[in-house]
This record gives structure tokens, sequence and C-alpha cells, in this order.
């Protein structure tokens, strides 16, 4: 499901805090006065010298290597037209943040106020100086072609036109496997290309480089069909002009092998797919209404390859899986222009890439066993962490050839390790949950309703697909929350279990409740009495399979919550005791903490169970758990009982779990130190791949550790996910934000297909 959000969302998003989406920070050291002295006068005099005899050395000492300009003069900006520099200033810098957290680069983003070429193009050039490569923008046709003509020629450093190149990237990658798998050659192709702006006119262009004959490609404008007797044609579209008779879209499409959709929602109908050649490959990029919707093309024909710009159907043409490793790989050789052998080293980076064995990580965010190419798959998930592997390296290489490169890469097994260390692992590892979420929503059962965080949580995992809210509480007084703050829930469930109406769901849930715990001293009466409790009634809707999972917490303490689903859903088979698990989003990836939450002082047995169920939860994420037990001792330096027992729950660990990754007991630093542990326990079981979980000897030291990291912004928390429970039942902290619960829904929700799943 595509993301669905207010006016006011935006609006809030883009002005809380600071405002607007990026900030400068420094990379060096600025804490002392000798610091400042060497940052700025006197000590930056010495770079300033190196450069002043050697331009080149820019690059070694100052951050032009890795800063791209985003440069729009708001002409075109989205589907929102002309709207100007300044209101064109939010999409750039949201561009700059892509450019950010995909590849690793910095951005300036750069509004002119001129729609005069010329001073464009002059200001641009002035800026050489500052920038390793330049972004242009939401520029309108045909101006956008003169401007990036020009520029290419006049810099020496990459300019690209996303607009124009990017989806003539993708779309190409796309074209050649589909064409691969309808055993169709290129030279061969008709092609109709609906529409005649920037995009469309280059798609063509790069198809033509691909194979594409201009005398098979027939395109239309707003106007119709361009044919040669057209007297209202420009130089750009007078290249694709046809001579032959044909008048409409309609009669274009008959016998068409490929259909490129780069104009507006629904012109094309089921019955021109219908009458296209066999197999036909149909790309409707039309956003966010394609020219003919995704169920209505695939439920034209069997035989129809589909691909849209939007995330929530197979194939998606997103911009995004170009350009971020375009520019990574033409930065990191200098390159003086992105050519047209960069940009198809990109195009067949792309294509091959989709034929690989896809990453469980990927598989897992769309919830799915088995992603491999074939119609459904013919370019590669925009959360595959490989892209930038694939891309930027084929774009560096193919910079290099064409001579245009000025820093030559002999070491390409350093470069690929130097990419995989730029991403950002922390977001990466959100997106593949939320991804996994979307693609199986389930029901979550919100006990604490009566409360505008959660309301606005649920309001987001609603509008996101991520899940299928059910709200607990006064009826009306929800709804009073809800019309007060404008917050969109329609059609969502609100129950009140006091309520005369559940009068029969509760007397049943009480029944269940009292058959549990009679013999634990449960009356029939206080059973009934329970139910009228949020967190009874919620677990037992869990527990009953009307909900799938149950969130709360925010208002009550951890045991007046954890006490009602121990009571009612109760533990999984074999587990002696439930334990807490903090999920730790840091720059190095997400880092798993146990137990926070739930075992104060946890005794030998306790914290192998804890480990063990620790181990499973990581799994569930696709993610191998590599353990570091932690104490304040490493491998008896020190003695003491906290020690003794880590020691002796690895042991166990070693022997009853021989394939598990776990060592200890350790202390913190050497954990998470690779060097530090090589140097002093070289025969440290976690040598060489690093640690993501981390075991705590208490639940002291492990809370006091996750909420120091997350009050001094190291790392962000989610959680805490509770281990052992029958049924996903999750705890909110007291007082957690709108984006920590939304989180928590979100890690609900896979741990309930994965529980689904089990049963």
């Amino acid at each position: 499901m595509a993301a669905k959000t207010s006016k006011q969302d935006a609006l809030d998003y883009h002005a809380k805090g600071r405002p607007g989406k990026i900030e400068v920070i420094s990379t060096k050291d600025t804490k002392t006065q000798r610091d400042l002295a060497l940052a700025y006068s006197p000590g930056v005099a010495e770079p300033c010298r190196e450069i002043a005899d050697n331009p080149e050395a820019v690059y070694k000492y100052t951050a032009k290597g890795n800063l791209v300009a985003v440069i729009s003069n708001g002409t075109a900006v989205l589907g929102l037209g002309d709207i100007g520099p300044e209101a064109s200033k939010p999409v750039m810098e949201g561009k700059g943040i892509l450019f950010k957290i995909f590849a690793d680069i910095d951005v300036f983003d750069i509004e002119l106020n001129t729609k005069d070429i010329d001073a464009f193009v002059n200001a641009v050039k002035a800026l050489e100086p500052t920038f390793g490569g330049i972004n242009l923008e939401d520029i309108k046709a045909p101006d956008c072609f003169e401007i990036e003509t020009r520029l290419k020629k006049e810099m020496s450093i990459p300019v690209m036109h996303d607009d124009q190149h990017g989806t003539a990237i993708i779309s190409g990658a796309a074209l050649i496997n589909a064409l691969e798998l309808v055993e169709k050659k290129i030279d061969r192709i008709k092609l109709v290309v609906n529409g005649a702006g920037a995009s469309a006119i280059s798609c063509a262009k790069l198809y033509l480089a691909l194979g594409v004959k201009r005398e098979h490609i027939v395109m239309l404008d707003r106007n119709g069909v361009i044919r040669k007797d057209r007297p209202d044609l420009d130089e750009t579209k007078a290249q694709f002009a046809t001579s032959r008779n044909i008048n409409t879209l309609e009669d274009a499409m008959t016998d068409a092998d490929v259909f490129l959709g780069l104009s507006k929602g629904n012109v094309v109908t089921q019955d021109m797919v219908r009458s296209m050649a066999a197999n036909p490959i149909v790309f409707a990029l039309a956003n966010p209404d394609p020219e003919i919707s995704y169920e209505l093309a695939v439920a034209s024909r069997e035989d129809v390859i589909v691909a849209t710009g939007r995330s929530d159907y197979p194939n998606q043409v997103n911009n995004a899986l170009g350009f971020p490793f375009i520019f990574r790989g033409a930065l990191d050789v200098r390159a003086r222009e992105i050519n047209e052998a960069m940009k198809l080293a990109a195009v067949y980076a792309l294509a091959e890439l989709a034929k690989k064995p896809v990453p469980e990580m990927v598989n897992m965010a769309y919830n799915q066993k088995n992603i491999s190419f074939g119609k459904d798959y013919i370019i590669p998930k925009l959360i595959d962490q490989r892209l930038i592997t694939a891309v930027s390296p084929a774009v560096a290489k193919a910079a290099i050839e064409s001579g245009v490169a000025r820093k030559i890469i002999t070491d390409w097994e350093a470069y690929d390790n130097e990419l995989r260390s730029r991403l950002g692992l922390d977001e990466n590892f959100t997106r593949v949950i939320v991804n996994k979420a979307k693609h199986n929503p389930k029901r979550v059962v919100f006990a604490e309703a009566d409360n505008y965080k959660i309301l606005k949580a649920a309001q987001i995992v609603k509008d996101e697909g991520i899940a299928k809210p059910i709200l607990l509480g006064d009826v009306e007084k929800i709804k009073k929350f809800i019309d007060e703050n404008a917050i969109d829930l329609e059609d969502v469930p609100i129950l009140d279990p006091r309520d005369a109406a559940q009068s029969d769901k509760r007397n049943l849930f009480a029944q269940q409740l009292y058959e549990k715990r009679q013999r634990k001293g449960i009356t029939i009466y206080e059973a009934k009495k329970l139910m009228n409790e949020r967190n009874y009634y919620g677990a037992m809707m869990v527990l009953d399979g009307e909900a799938d999972a149950l969130i709360s917490g925010l208002t009550k303490n951890y045991p007046s919550t954890i006490r009602p689903a121990l009571q009612t859903i109760g533990k999984m088979p074999g587990v002696s005791k439930v334990a807490g698990m903090y999920i730790m989003l840091t720059k190095r990836g997400p880092l798993f903490f146990a137990d926070c939450t739930v075992n104060e002082n946890p005794d030998t047995q306790t914290l192998v169970d804890i480990t063990v169920m620790t181990a499973k939860a990581v799994q569930q994420f696709n993610i191998q758990p590599r353990i570091a037990m932690l104490s304040y001792s490493n491998f008896g330096s020190a003695h003491g009982e906290e020690p003794e027992k880590v020691a002796r729950a690895v042991a166990i660990l070693k022997r009853d779990y021989p394939g598990m990754m776990v060592d200890g007991e350790l202390q913190a630093n050497i954990a998470m130190n690779q060097e530090l542990m090589r140097d002093n326990f070289p025969f440290c079981t976690l040598m060489g791949g690093g640690v993501n979980t981390l075991i705590f000897p208490n639940l002291a030291a492990g809370n006091i550790t996750y909420k120091l990291l997350q009050e001094l912004g190291t790392a962000e928390a989610i959680g805490p996910v509770l281990l052992g429970l029958n049924k996903p039942v999750h705890i909110l902290q007291l007082g957690s934000s709108i984006r920590e619960i939304v989180n928590m829904v979100t890690i609900a929700v896979v741990d309930a297909q994965s529980k689904n799943g089990r049963s």
C-alpha cells in the first residue's frame, strides 16, 4: 500500500524541532582551543597553501569529493508545476536525504531565482569549485535539455538531470530483463511512448542506445501522435516523429511489443493492452495513477509483464535505484562528467543484479520466501543493500575505461568494502521491518486508546498499511479525542469491555480465564471483574484469535501490564520465564539487548534461557545472532558470583547449542571492539564478525545501559520486545513517543507473522 499522509502530518513533520530536513555537522573534533586553531586560523592556512599549489588537493583536504549540489529553479516540481524556487526547497532537501541514506553523499540544496537559461547556467558554473557533482532537478522542458547540455560541456564535474535520466536508466534495466523473459530481441520490438517530456525523451534516447530502432518508435504528446507532418514540433520532439499512418494511441498500441507511459493516469484501456503483440510489456509509470492500473493490466491478459512507479506493486521503477549509486561511483573516481558509457553501465548492473539470488533480508522485507527473477521481479528492490556495490563500481569502471576519471581505482575489493561501510544500517533495518509488516498487516489491539499518542500512532500504522488497529476504551471519550485532534480513524473498531454490548464476549472470556486460573486463586467472580480491565480483555482477544497482537503500557507500570498477559496467554511451550529485549538502532546496525526489563538477577539456567529466546528473536529478523555474554570480567580475569554464573551459562550454551555463535564472559568494550578483542583474546569465538547481541548479567546493567544510550542520542530504542509469550503482547515504555509506539507496533506485527507461521 502506498503511504498515506495528511496535510497536517506533512506540515508538522517539516516544521517540528529544527525546521526543514537537513543540517550541517562537523566531521572533525572541535572541543578544544587546539581543535579550533586547526579547524580555522591559523591551522587552516596549511591546506589552503597545499590546494593553491595543487588544485587536486581540494579532494584530500575538503568535502568537495563527497558533496553534490541539488539545484532547481522550481519550474516543474513533482506534479505541482511551476511553483517557484522557495516552494521547491522541501523537495530538494528530500532529494538530499535520499543521497545520504542510500549512498552516504552529502548535499547542499540550491534554489535559483531565475528562469533565464543563461543566468541559470552561469550561476551553476560559478559553483564548480565547491561541489564534486551537480544534480539538476525539477526544471521544465525544454529548458532542462539546453541547461544540462551546456553545463556538461562547460563544467568538469559530473552533471546529471535526474528527471531526464533516472527513469531512463531504471526502466532501461527493466526493459532488458523483460525482453529476456519474453525472448524478444530489442532491435525488433515496436515501442509506444506516451508522453514527450524530459523523462520520456531521455528514455527514448537511452532505448536507442540499448538497441531499439528509431523507426520502431511511436511517441505521443498531449496533442496526439508525433508525426512528421505536424507543424508544431520543436527540435527535441521532431527526432522521434513517425511517418507511419498512426493517428491515435489506440492505433499505436495495436501489435506493439512495449508500452512506456510517462504521461497521465487512466489513458490506456484493457482493450488496448489486448491489442498488443504476444507477451507484451507495459511500463505504466505515471504517478500516483498509472496510465492503466496494475490490476486492470494484469487482468487484461495472462502474458503481460507490468511495471509501474508505485511501491505497492511488483516492478517499481524508482529513480532512487539509480542516482545515489551513479553519483557515488562518479565521485569516487573524480569523474569529469556522467557520460553515456556510465549510464549504460548502471543499466546493465541493475539488470544483472535482478538475476542474482535475493538476500534473505529482502525476502523478509517483502514477506516472501524466495523472490526470484521473473515477470514480477525484473528490477531490484530499493531495499537491497547490494545496489551500492553493484551499481557504483560499474559506473566507476565505465568512467575509468571511457577516460573521464581523474582517479584510478585498482583494488576493487577494498572499494566494495568501503561502499558497504557507508550504508546506514540502522535505517535499513527499520525499512526492512516496516516493509515486512506492510506485506501482511495484522490486527493489533491498543489497550490504552483514550490517549492522543496511541490514537495518532494507530492512524499512522493504519495509513501506512502496517497494522489493522482495534481500539479499547470508553467509546465516546475516544471518539471525542479523534474529533478534537482531527485524527483519521474511520472504520477502525472501538470496543469498551464494560459496555453491555460486550457482555456475552466478556462472560466467555471470564469463563476461559477462570478455567485457566481456578487452581491459582482466581474465582469466577474475580475473573468477570478482571474482564472489565482492558489489558485482560485485550489479551483474551489475542488468545481467542480475535486479534493478532496487543500493545499496552504507555500509561501503566510494567508489572500491571505484563501480569494480565502471563495469566491469560501464558508462556510458550518449554519456556520457564519470559524476558525483555530492546532493539537499539545504531549507525553500526541494530544491536539486541536482553534482559533489560523482566528478570532482576537471573541465575545460570535463566541466563541460558534468555540467550536462547533472544537468539530466536534475532533470527526472526533474518539476522544471524553473534552473542556476547557480558560481565565485569574477561574470561576469568576477575572472580565473583556474577562472572562465574555467566561463564557457566556460556559453557552450557556451547554444549547444548553447538551452532550458536556465543562467547563470554566479556566486558562490554571488549565485546564491541574487534581490535581490542584481537589484541587481547584472539581465541574468542566472536572474532572476525563483530557482535550484534548483548546478554546482560542482571536487569540493572541492561536497563541502565539502554536508557543511557537512548538519552545520549547514541541509539534509538525499540522495545521492550517481550520474549517467551505464546502470543504477541508488547509493552511500551512509560511516556513513549508516537514514533516509538509505531516502531513497537511494527515489531508486534512481525512477531505475529512469525508466531502465526509457527502455529
